[in-house]
């Protein structure tokens, strides 16, 4: 599959963002309403994994719900992982000592996990996706450290994200500006290819406006979202081209505000028993009859 993403470049812009500290309000709330989805989901894993958890702000989450699972925070910008372990409140760190379910925290490859197969009971993943250059090998990887029964839940953006960023970017001239994000059908066939059983996706749009165009892009920024295409342009936006797509995204504003559409997908799986072996012959399997009287 051939490659989209720099992802020195990405990492790089994450490590960066790590040392303000940066939050995204974006990912805080899209968190929280996936947060709610578990309320319809009977499930008690022991063990969850958190892949792409940042500085880790969406660990209270995970501990509210499953406060008995050793929770694993997984990220592969290393700033943002020793950024999120030095944001753990003292009580957390203070229950672990005392004997509490822990939570540890590794820098690692969404796609290449150092896991055991069957490892984790849950899967958790709040809007990396993005960052998956290849989303098979994501999925493939994510489905071998579940265990059998295991869920994966987890959000992404969809293709009407940052449409209007896209739009005004185009208006100032050639060049690939904003990733492309996949939609849900994709991302469902995805999981269906990639072995997951009973997909369940759904999407919604989310808008947050700004007072000037600069805010957004000083938000991006400071959460390391810029622009790691690898056909990205790799010179400095010229002060002409650069002042035509600034006014074409102020022509959109609505009562002195400027819009940023974010398309968030939703989507939950399982890792049901295989069917196969590893060589590939079928797998029957028979239940004994229970006894009566």
């Amino acid at each position: 599959m051939s490659r989209w993403l720099d992802r020195r470049a990405a990492r790089r812009w994450f490590e960066r963002a790590a040392a303000g500290a940066g939050d995204d309000p974006v990912a805080r709330e899209v968190e929280r309403r996936m947060a709610s989805r578990l309320e319809y989901v009977k499930l008690a894993p022991r063990r969850i994994l958190d892949v792409g958890c940042g500085v880790a702000r969406g660990a209270a989450l995970l501990r509210s719900r499953y406060p008995r699972a050793k929770i694993v925070l997984a990220d592969s910008a290393l700033e943002l992982v020793r950024s999120g372990r030095r944001a753990q409140p003292i009580t957390v760190r203070a229950r672990s000592a005392f004997g509490a379910a822990p939570v540890d925290f590794l820098c690692a490859d969404m796609s290449a996990l150092p896991f055991a197969t069957g490892a984790f009971g849950m899967l958790w993943s709040n809007l990396v996706l993005a960052w998956a250059d290849d989303l098979a090998a994501a999925f493939a990887e994510w489905h071998r450290v579940l265990e059998v029964g295991g869920l994966l839940m987890f959000s992404s953006y969809g293709p009407d994200t940052l449409k209007e960023l896209r739009t005004a970017f185009a208006a100032a001239g050639p060049g690939p500006h904003v990733h492309p994000f996949v939609d849900l059908h994709d991302l469902g066939d995805a999981l269906v290819a990639t072995g997951f059983s009973d997909p369940v996706m759904d999407m919604e749009m989310l808008t947050v406006t700004y007072d000037r165009a600069a805010a957004l892009f000083a938000d991006l920024r400071a959460t390391g979202q810029r622009n790691a295409l690898l056909a990205r342009p790799r010179g400095l936006t010229g002060r002409h081209a650069w002042e035509r797509m600034v006014a074409s995204y102020a022509a959109l504003a609505r009562d002195g505000r400027v819009p940023a559409t974010f398309e968030i997908v939703y989507g939950h799986a399982w890792k049901a028993a295989p069917r196969v072996t590893a060589d590939g012959r079928a797998i029957i399997r028979f239940d004994r009859p229970r006894r009566t009287g």
